[in-house]
Order: C-alpha cells, then structure tokens, then sequence
C-alpha cells in the first residue's frame, strides 16, 4: 500500500489531494500489467490492430513503461521499446521462471497475423538483441485471445478463427496442443479463460454467444453454456475468483448489454443477470483482490464496477466520450485499473476516489498535428493558423467506493474497552454465500495485575470477615523488612486491649517498672496526673544529694579493693614459700610441720589485720584530702560521672535496638533506667513534663534519636485527648529530616495517633505509588488503621484528604480496568465537586448497568467477588469469553451493533404470589370496599350491579411496543408500497388482496416489534426494502426466493407469502 500511497497523493499548497486518475498516455495499443511479483510496476503496451491513429501510421511496436508513482505528473516513463511486424490483437504478462530466475517473466502477444510471439522483459528493457524468445505460425488467422493458467505460469491457452484453440508449454513452445476436436460450425473464438481453482478446466466463448467448458485430461468439451435468446454476442468471459462452478458471460450486443452469472451446477439459465449498460460490453476484468469489485467497459462510454454477489453498481468511473475496449485491474496493486480507449489513451485510475481533472482534446488537433502545416499537400504554399477554441479543464470531486474493498478492511480487529474489557472481531473464512453473512464479536475481560487483584481479594474478605488481627499476623509473616513489620505490628495493636501498654513494649519499655522505679527515686508513688510543685522542689535537692553519695560510696569501694589485692598478694607469697619449707622436712619431724603450720596461720591472721591497718590509714588520708578540696573534686567526678552514663546509654541504646531486631523483649536493666530517669540534660524537663503536664516541650526539643524514649513518655504519663496531637508532633518531626528511616518512624507516630491524612502523605513522599502493587500496599494500611479508628470510636470515619482522595481514585481505576467494578465503586471516595470522579462513577455504574441515584460509599462496607471464570489468554493475562453473533450488512466493517435482551422484573424477597383462582368471578365492584365495609360474597353469587359495575369499568389500555429504529425502514417501504399499488390498482379483486395484504403485514411488525426474527431474515427482508425503494421488483424477487429457501418457514409462513404477492402486484402495476 505504500506504492499506492505514493500513487495517489500530490503535494499541493492546501495540503494533500488524491487524484482519480494516476497516469495517462496518448497510444491505441492493447495493454497487459507486469505481475504482482515485479516491483515496480510496469505496464506493457502493444501497438493494437484494426486501429489507426490520427497520422494513418501503420508501424508496430512492443512498449514497456513504468509506473513511477514517486511522480505526481500524468506522463508514464518509458522504459525500453522493440519495433515488430505485426501489431496486437491480445498480450499477456506471465510470471515464468520469475521465483526462479528472478528474470520479469514472459510477453506473450497474439497478431493479427494468427502468429504467437513469446517476448523477454529483460531484454526489452535493457535493449538487448534477443528480445524474441519463440515464435509460431500455428494459427491460420488473428489471435483474439490469450490467457495462462493460474497454477502453471508455462501453460498458456489462445484462440484464434476457425475454432482453434492451442494449449502452449513455454518449456516447449514449438509443439502446441489441443483441448480437443473443433466446435462446429467453425466460428471465430472470442475469448479463452483458464479456470482460477481448477487447473485442468478451460473456457472458450464464440461471438454467437456459445460457451464450451474443457477438460484438458479428457481433451474433450465437458459442457455447452449457450443463451436461449440467442442475442447474447459474448465479448469477455471470467470464471469466478473464489467459485469454481461459477462463470460470468459479458455481451456486447446492443439488443441485450448484459452480463450473466452462469454455475455449471444449474447449467439450465443464467444464476444472475446483471443489467446497467446501456449499450453492448466491450470487456470486462475481475479483481483478484477482492471477488466483490468486477469491472465492465461499453459501448455507452460508462466503466462499471459492480458488486457481483448483490448485482448491484457500486462505483462508476467518469470517462470522456469514447469506448473504452479492455479494461483490467493492477495485480500489485489492488486499488489502481487501467482503460484502453478508441481515441488513442491509456489511462490508469484509482477506485478510491480523488480529484479528477478532465481536458477535452479536439480530434480537429490531432488530425492537424499530425501533417506539416508549413506546405502538406507540396502546393508550395502554407495552411493558415488553425482557429480551434482552447481545451477546457473541468476539476471533479469523486467520491472512493461505498464499501471498503477487501484489501483495505481489517481481517480481525480489536479494541479495548472500559472495564479491562476486549472486543475483538474477525472476517470469515468462507466461500461467498448469497445470504448476509453472520459474524462473531468476541467480548473477553483482561485482567493483566493477577498479584493485585489476589491482594485486593485478599483485603476485600478481610473487611467483610473482620478478622483484621489474623490478617495483620499473616502481613508480618510476609513482610519484606524490619520496618514493614514494626508497622503492621502497631497496626494490630490497635485492635487489641491495652493499646498503649502494648505499644510500650513494641518499643523496648515496661509501663510499670518505669512507674515504679520513678516513684522510688522520688520517695512517693508517682501517678499520670503529675506531682506537687513544692513537693517535687524538696525531692529534686534530694535526688542530687542520694545520687552524689551514691557516686562517692562507688569510688570508695574501688579504692578499697585495690588495696586489698595488693595485701592479698603479699600473704599469698608468704605462704608459698612456707609450704615449699615445709615439703623439705622427714616425716619423724610431723609434729614440727604441724606447728609450722599453726605458726603460717597465725602470720595470715597478723597480716591482715596489718593490712586493715594500713586501709585505715590510707581512708584517713583520703578524707583528709577530700576535706581539703572538697569542690574541685566535685566538678571532676561530676564530669566524670556524665562520660561513663553517656556511654552506658548508648551502650543500652544498642543493646534494646538487638533485643527489638531479634523478637526479644526484656527488662531495661535498673542501672540504665535510672541513667534515662536522672541524666542531667534531660532530668528537669521530664519532671517538669511530669508535673505540668506539658509534653509539647518534650516533643519539640528532644534529640530525634530520642524519639522512643519521647513516646514511651507519651503513651505512658499524657492525657487521652493531647496524645494524638502531640504524637503528629512529634511524628512530623522525623518526617521533616526527609530520609526514608526517618520517615517510617514517623509512620510508626501517625498509626499511634489514627491520623490517616499524615500517614498518606509520610507513606507517599518516600514511595512510588504509582505502580498497582505500590498503592495496594498504601490502602491496606489506610483501610486497615481506618477501621482500627472506627473499632475505637464506635461509628464511621470521614477523612478530608486530598492525598488520599487521588489515590483512592488510582485504586478504583486500577480496579476498573481489570473489571472489579463493584469493587471500584466501594473504593471510589464521595467528592461530588470532583468532575473526574463523578465521571467515573457514571461510567462505573453504567458498565455495571445501574442507573446512578446516590452516592457511594467512600471506603468498602464488605468484601467483593474477585474475578471469575477467566480463561488465560497469555502469560500474567487472564480473559473471560462472551460472544456475540450479529449479522452485518452494510458500512465500513463496523462491528454489528450489540441489542440487549429484554430485563425481568426483579421481586422483592418477601413476595408472596397471589392464591390461585378456584372459581369463576361473575362481578366485580365499582368501587373498592373499605376495610370496614367489606362483605364477603360467595364466588359466582348474583349481585345487582354486576352488568353495571362491568360497563363503568374503564378500557384496559394495552401499550404496544415500539419497532426497533433501525428496522422502521421496513415498515415504512412494505407500507408505502401498499399504498402505491392500492392508488393504481383498478379492479376489485386486486384491491381486495392489497387489503388483505396490509393487515397481514402486522404480524411481521409484531415480529419486528418482539425482537422475534433471525439476523439472516432481517437481512434479507433490509435487502428486500432496498430492491423496494430502487422499483427493483424483479431482484426483490430473487431474494425473496433465496431468504424463503434458506430460512425455517414455521417463522416466515405469516408475511413472506405477502411480501411476494406485493412485489409480483406492484411490478405488473409498474409503481
């Protein structure tokens, strides 16, 4: 198509125009096309025989041009040229040894001469010497017609006069053979045709109108087609490109210009008559690419194309004032056709339309050019100018085909649709039928996010179950990180008892020793109310006091215990060497070693108490010197002191960090809770929090790394209503420093808290959420902490968030297009300002087939189906099947309209049918009774008033349903027909039928009213109106003998019969 695109364009100041006619050349010549094989295209032109131009010259010549449609001028680029002897009567273009070779396949040529000329492309456009391949004499007169068999490109078929006909071998060409004996009476052959399905079948057709049918494995005639009018001069002759019984006669005849459709199964008369020219056909050409475009050139100066299956004219092609004698379409492209006419041109056109610029020539030029105007006749004296009016140029519009040809309609298409949806349709693969033919529409549900749709499944059933402990047990299970988890964690505290007890623990502390180690340093229990300012002022003198002995009480004890090594050593090296003293003794002297012993003890017990002396002294000497400088020693130790608790808190930092990872939960050690408690940076505003119970100081001002100490604070020590502010305080704090740890601990603040808004703005500003998985993650947590708040509560929750209200949007949309519609609707928030989601709640509920009456929920009350019965269509694809069968008849290969069925009433649960009838009801009331008046009366009792009440009971009114307006055209045609023919009809009897006729009629409008007619029926009776409205009766007939024959007649037996009575009436009354 891209050839053609270029054929057909012109670049122009307005942009681009399509021109009608391509390319047009000044030569009288017979024509034949390269093969579709052979890019780019040629076209081959010999000179024609029996013709004459305007100069009288009687040479020949074999022309080749190429379509250069890269050129947007009408001039053909000639390509070579061989002069020959005789000119044409017929010449082909076949594609010989073209796959093998790769040469340009063969010219073939009758003359009028009865000679057969085999001719190479090649050489001719290379003008090389051997341009004639073969040549043979068998003929006896003018060759009229050539063709070669679509199956072997070697075998080639003429005919000439006499009732000859020769079979060609190209491999062998000087030895041709018969189909068989010659017809008799021997008569010229007119036309030779090669059948396009089976190899062995050949026609032949005689002028008379005869038709014979070859079996080349018999090499006898098989069958004899001949018209009984014997009017039919046949011209051009074409088997069907798709049917193999199936042969077309064209005749050029001015008493019968027609075309007949023959099948050699009915052999009797003609299948179809196709009537529109005026006068006799002069030839004819059937397109290869689409079976529904035949061409037909006559006398009339008219070219048809025609729709052979409804016999209907579908383009016509604006000519000038001359026969055109051969025409035939392109077989590389399928959109272009060249005209050979009798004024000397070769046109080539396109059947899509465009703009056609006409310019008449005078025939008065052509004869003038063609003499020497200086002295013609050698009288020695010049002609006068010529005084002729200049051409006219006329520019017309034409409009492309009606109906797409085949090579421009999509074999299968498909589109998508709202709600995953997939409509897909095909063209069938089948043999032309005479009945519309019906097709598929397939409607199929894709569902590309199967891991989405399983997790959103998954959460929908947890909503409608309530089990959202287990679910949040199983979401710690799989979550991919430490962080992840910790969130679902606090996310499942929520629904427990004693959340902030549990949320304490989650992060490393105990409430009650917290409270109990607090209330010992302080002397008095502590309670979460706060303590008493002067109370607390006496205890904080108190608090340094006990923690600067505590420390002096510390670094005595290790002094004293350096010592006391030192001694110990000193006694040990004694009784060392007493014992090696001692091993030296005999035994005789035991009592000697005994009392050596007793003497080791009693130095011990010497040496200890001198070393307890000397610790005396050394205490002593120490006091003296701590009375002595007293206060420096104070700052020293106080600095001291502050190192070693700073590294013992990051040692306990530490150590609850690896007790957290692990799963672990225990007890801060006395030593480091005491640190956390008195550490001197932090101690006074703790206590002051404590008793003013202002925590916003803390929040504010505490190190980021202190950030669970400041909320272990808060979930123990503030007051209910100042916890969710202070924890947003504390939780936009570490949302601030922007890094992704930060965040998610700040995650951790806002579930504290309930504060859904946060939590989506924190979630979204460190994550992607832009892929389906992403969001899905974003509403578990949002739609699980929301109905943690609504446990709490006691009631529904209204989040104001615009965050949250886009994305709920992408997830309801998400859902759409994989066709969780109720789904989507559940989820879809309730912002009525929202144009966008106004529209898609319209369109959610339309695909649903609901009708739009209040708004939705925002959040999911209850679980929703996922899908269903799906199919796989591909890998991570899942489809579900509908289908559809429509019957199309007309357009640009539309997808048939899809007609609902009729909807059932819906009844409530509780209906309660009504008792049955047992007895007849003789009467009925005028008016209803009331409840207290009410009388019971005996079924069939007479009553007084029973004919009365029955003539004041109003007439029941009973709607009739409308016809359907797409079949309407029906009822107004059958109607105006009988209309017609009542206005013309004279005698009594016929307008006697018509009444009948008319009222007949209701039961097809009944039918149509219902729904209650086949698609293939309501396509022939469309086709029917149409042959109607033309005042075809006659073709209205054929399809009413086709609709009759192919339908179930217990479904047609109430109009059909009417309908032909009505076309046979009108065609006899001529209306």
């Amino acid at each position: 198509m891209h050839e053609f695109s270029a054929a057909v364009l012109e670049i122009s100041v307005e942009g681009f125009v399509r021109k009608m006619r391509v390319k047009e050349i000044l030569r009288a010549a017979t024509q034949a096309w390269s093969p579709a094989m052979k890019h780019p295209a040629y076209l081959a032109l010999g000179t024609a025989a029996q013709q004459l131009d305007a100069s009288f010259n009687t040479s020949a010549a074999l022309e080749i041009f190429e379509m250069d449609f890269a050129d947007t001028s009408m001039d053909m680029k000639l390509r070579g040229t061989l002069p020959t002897s005789n000119r044409f009567h017929s010449l082909i273009w076949v594609a010989f040894d073209m796959e093998v070779k790769g040469s340009s396949g063969r010219l073939i040529g009758g003359s009028e001469s009865g000679t057969v000329s085999v001719f190479s492309p090649d050489a001719i456009l290379s003008a090389g010497e051997d341009a004639v391949i073969g040549q043979s004499n068998k003929h006896t007169g003018p060759v009229h017609t050539l063709d070669y068999n679509r199956f072997q490109s070697n075998i080639i078929a003429s005919g000439a006069s006499d009732s000859e006909i020769y079979i060609w071998d190209l491999n062998n060409f000087s030895n041709p053979m018969t189909p068989g004996a010659k017809s008799q009476p021997a008569e010229d052959v007119s036309v030779v045709a090669w059948n396009c399905q089976v190899q062995h079948i050949l026609a032949s057709a005689n002028p008379s109108g005869k038709a014979i049918v070859w079996d080349l494995r018999k090499n006898e005639p098989i069958i004899k087609i001949s018209d009984h009018s014997n009017r039919m001069h046949c011209s051009g002759m074409l088997w069907h490109p798709d049917v193999a019984t199936q042969l077309l006669l064209a005749s050029e005849d001015d008493r019968l210009p027609v075309m007949q459709m023959w099948d050699l199964r009915f052999a009797t008369s003609p299948l179809k008559v196709l009537e529109s020219h005026t006068r006799g056909i002069l030839s004819i050409s059937w397109s290869q690419a689409d079976p529904e475009l035949l061409l037909s050139s006559g006398k009339d100066n008219r070219i048809l194309c025609w729709n052979p299956n409804t016999g209907e004219v579908i383009y016509e092609l604006p000519t000038a004032n001359q026969w055109c004698f051969d025409v035939q379409w392109c077989p590389r492209n399928p959109a272009l056709l060249s005209a050979a006419s009798f004024d000397g041109r070769i046109s080539v056109y396109s059947v899509m339309g465009g703009r056609l610029q006409q310019q008449q020539h005078s025939t008065v030029d052509q004869i003038s050019a063609s003499f020497d105007t200086s002295d013609p006749f050698g009288s020695g004296q010049a002609l006068p100018p010529l005084q002729a009016p200049q051409p006219s140029v006329e520019i017309t519009i034409i409009p492309p085909l009606k109906k797409p040809p085949k090579w421009e309609r999509r074999p299968v298409g498909a589109s998508f649709a709202f709600g995953g949806k997939l409509v897909m349709f095909e063209s069938p693969k089948v043999a032309p039928q005479q009945q519309p033919i019906p097709r598929q529409v397939h409607v199929s549900q894709v569902t590309t996010e199967t891991a989405f749709l399983q997790r959103s499944a998954e959460l929908q059933a947890t909503l409608q179950s309530r089990s959202f402990s287990s679910y949040c047990h199983g979401k710690i299970r799989s979550a991919p990180s430490d962080a992840e988890q910790d969130i679902w964690r606090f996310l499942m505290v929520n629904f427990e008892d004693e959340a902030r007890v549990k949320f304490l623990r989650l992060l490393g502390f105990s409430k009650d020793e917290l409270q109990r180690k607090i209330s010992a340093c302080l002397g008095r229990k502590l309670h979460p109310n706060g303590l008493d300012v002067n109370d607390l002022a006496e205890k904080m003198q108190t608090l340094s006091d006990q923690g600067e002995a505590r420390r002096r009480t510390r670094r005595a004890k290790r002094d004293d215990g350096r010592e006391g090594r030192d001694d110990g050593r000193e006694g040990r090296g004694e009784t060392r060497r007493t014992r090696r003293a001692s091993r030296g003794e005999t035994d005789e002297k035991s009592e000697a070693r005994r009392t050596g012993q007793g003497e080791t003890r009693r130095r011990r017990r010497e040496g200890r108490d001198e070393t307890d002396e000397k610790g005396e002294a050394r205490r002593m000497r120490r006091a003296s010197r701590d009375e002595t400088d007293e206060k420096s020693e104070a700052r020293r130790r106080t600095r001291r002191a502050r190192r070693d608790d700073g590294r013992e808190g990051r040692d306990e930092t530490d150590e609850k960090g690896e007790a957290r990872r692990d799963g672990r939960e225990e007890k801060v050690p006395e030593r480091k809770t005491l640190f956390f408690i008195f550490s001197i940076p932090f101690n006074s505003k703790l206590i002051s929090s404590v008793v003013t119970q202002n925590w916003r100081d803390i929040v504010q001002s505490c190190e980021l790394d202190n950030w669970k100490e400041a909320l272990a604070a808060l979930l123990t020590y503030a007051n209910p209503e100042a916890f969710a502010p202070l924890c947003d305080t504390l939780g936009a704090r570490l949302q601030a420093e922007g890094t992704e740890k930060r965040c998610l601990q700040a995650c951790l603040c806002f579930i504290c808290s309930g504060n859904i808004e946060r939590l989506v703005e924190c979630w979204t500003s460190q994550r992607d959420c832009s892929s389906p998985l992403e969001l899905e993650d974003l509403v578990e947590k949002v739609m699980i902490l929301r109905k943690s708040i609504e446990r709490l509560r006691s009631g529904e929750v209204c989040v104001q968030s615009s965050a949250l209200t886009e994305k709920l949007i992408q997830y309801s949309s998400i859902l759409a297009s994989q066709g969780s519609l109720s789904s989507a609707l559940r989820y879809l928030p309730d912002s009525p300002d929202q144009a966008g989601v106004q529209m898609l709640r319209q369109r959610l509920l339309h695909a649903k087939g609901e009708i739009l009456q209040r708004p939705q929920p925002s959040a999911p009350a209850g679980g929703a189906k996922g899908p269903a019965n799906t199919h796989t269509l591909a890998a991570h694809t899942q489809v579900r099947h509908c289908t559809i069968v429509s019957s199309v008849q007309d357009g640009w290969n539309d997808p048939p309209a899809v007609r609902a069925g009729q909807r059932k009433k819906k009844l409530p649960e509780n209906y309660t049918p009504p008792a049955p009838i047992t007895a007849p009801v003789m009467g009925f009331s005028a008016e209803a009774p009331g409840p207290h008046d009410r009388v019971q009366v005996p079924p069939g009792a007479p009553q007084e008033s029973s004919i009365q009440s029955l003539q004041q009971l109003p007439a029941e009114h009973v709607e009739q349903k409308e016809i359907p307006a797409e079949h309407m055209i029906l009822k107004t045609t059958f109607s105006s027909l009988v209309q017609r023919c009542q206005l013309a009809a004279a005698d009594p009897q016929t307008k006697r039928k018509l009444d009948d006729a008319s009222k007949r009629l209701e039961s097809l409008y009944d039918k149509l009213r219902d729904q209650a007619l086949s698609p293939s029926i309501l396509g022939g009776l469309h086709e029917i109106s149409r042959c109607v409205g033309s005042r075809n009766y006659q073709q209205g007939l054929e399809v009413h003998t086709q609709v009759v024959s192919s339908s179930n007649f217990s479904e047609i037996s109430a109009f059909m019969p009417v309908l032909k009575m009505l076309m046979t009436i009108a065609n006899k009354l001529a209306v």
